[in-house]
């Protein structure tokens, strides 16, 4: 009967079940524009990475960890007063890309992709997981994966560089890059696989793009793969002489990539300056902060964002709830910088590029701030929340996680049209 009452309550987590739930006092702690706020739902989860939700409202959270400090956070509000009193918890080690697709729950970890069968009202999977691919390339520096599907039966996973920049040497001072760099052949790039078949290895995949440093930020959205990447670190202490610490912490931007088939994004040979706009040769490749003969080739972004900022996750915006002007835009959930030193560390935000007939359309703008907690942030380790990811809800609200202490906020509009 518990369970019954338990199921027939998340039955009713529709849109006006939604439009109920009570705003925090202070948003929980982040900033938001007017007519939005937020209500903290979960709290405490360990360090939470992407996220997504059920049409029933259910919650799955990818945690970031270890052995049974990784896995999944399955949430459930039971009460209708939109947070989540159930938590569950199943599955181990490390994860980061999650995502539902035809009543499965699939996870991404540095090697793997998982998939759980979840029956018709079930939170937590009650069957072991089945392995969708296996073997990936993945190791502590840019091994964490994303995953995302195009609606046809393809799974889209990155996977990410080990390296910088490519170098005989990674991070050493003076060392040049490696031409053709070797790193691209299973690295560097975005495999597609079949979301139904089983077993699968890399080489069963085809790759789909290529020339990418690290973007576990991957999203589908009318006809297209599109990823917001992790540029190169340490122009200056790599290239003494040649870039500057404040070169450093302002030219080497973030940039959003629109993919189709066999795309290059120029990745190591070039990196898209957000000064002047345009590729740049990295120093590895004979560049000095003006060249550009290496970079022709290379598809240049629909969008830039400031350096380091660090994009971790993204999501496009159906319009079923906020304001017109945020239908097709997209929400990307930067991490925060680590690479500015000295100057004060930027991101931690959730930033909204609009779009228009599949084209970034405007200037981009800072939705949610406030994660760190206090300013100028100069550690980030000191900072009390980082944004980690967003996906939105089946009423349009938008969901945010931290990988600090484990926060969900979710994000309303309250305002008038």
């Amino acid at each position: 009967m518990r369970l019954t009452r338990i199921l027939f309550a998340a039955a009713l987590m529709t849109a006006a079940a939604f439009a109920a739930a009570t705003c925090d006092a202070d948003n929980g702690g982040i900033t938001l524009p007017q007519g939005f706020c937020a209500q903290v739902v979960a709290d405490g989860l360990g360090e939470a990475r992407h996220l997504a939700v059920a049409p029933n409202g259910d919650v799955y959270v990818a945690l970031m960890g270890s052995e049974d400090k990784g896995g999944v956070m399955a949430l459930r509000d039971s009460n209708g007063d939109g947070k989540f009193e159930m938590k569950e918890h199943f599955g181990s080690g490390s994860v980061t890309g999650i995502g539902l697709r035809n009543g499965y729950l699939y996870i991404a970890q540095p090697n793997t992709v998982l998939r759980y069968k979840l029956a018709k009202g079930e939170l937590k999977p009650t069957v072991a997981p089945e392995t969708v691919v296996a073997g990936l390339p993945g190791v502590r520096q840019h091994g964490d994966k994303g995953l995302t599907f195009d609606g046809k039966g393809s799974l889209y996973v990155n996977v990410g560089a080990p390296s910088n920049a490519c170098q005989t040497k990674d991070r050493q001072a003076k060392s040049p890059g490696l031409d053709p760099c070797p790193i691209l052949e299973k690295n560097g790039g975005i495999w597609k696989f079949d979301e139904n078949k089983l077993n699968q290895k890399q080489e069963d995949g085809t790759r789909f793009a290529t020339g990418l440093r690290q973007m576990p930020a991957i999203t589908w959205h009318e006809g297209a793969l599109y990823i917001a990447m992790n540029s190169r670190d340490q122009l200056d202490m790599m290239w003494p002489g040649t870039f500057t610490a404040k070169e450093n912490a302002e030219r080497p931007a973030e940039p959003l990539f629109k993919a189709v088939q066999g795309s290059n994004f120029g990745w190591p040979y070039c990196f898209f300056d957000y000064g002047v706009k345009k590729f740049l040769n990295n120093p590895e490749y004979g560049g000095d902060g003006k060249t550009a003969d290496r970079c022709a080739p290379f598809t240049p972004p629909v969008a830039a964002f400031p350096a380091h900022w660090a994009p971790v996750d993204l999501a496009f915006h159906s319009g079923k709830q906020f304001p017109a002007k945020y239908k097709d835009g997209v929400f990307i959930a930067f991490h925060g910088s680590w690479n500015r030193t000295p100057q004060e560390q930027a991101g931690y935000n959730i930033t909204f590029q609009p779009f228009s007939k599949g084209a970034a359309s405007g200037d981009f703008e800072v939705f949610a701030s406030g994660f760190p907690g206090k300013t100028p942030l100069m550690n980030p380790n000191d900072a009390a929340a980082r944004p980690d990811g967003v996906a939105e809800g089946p009423d349009g609200s938008l969901f945010i996680t931290d990988s600090q202490k484990g926060k969900v906020w979710r994000v309303m509009y309250k305002g008038g049209k």
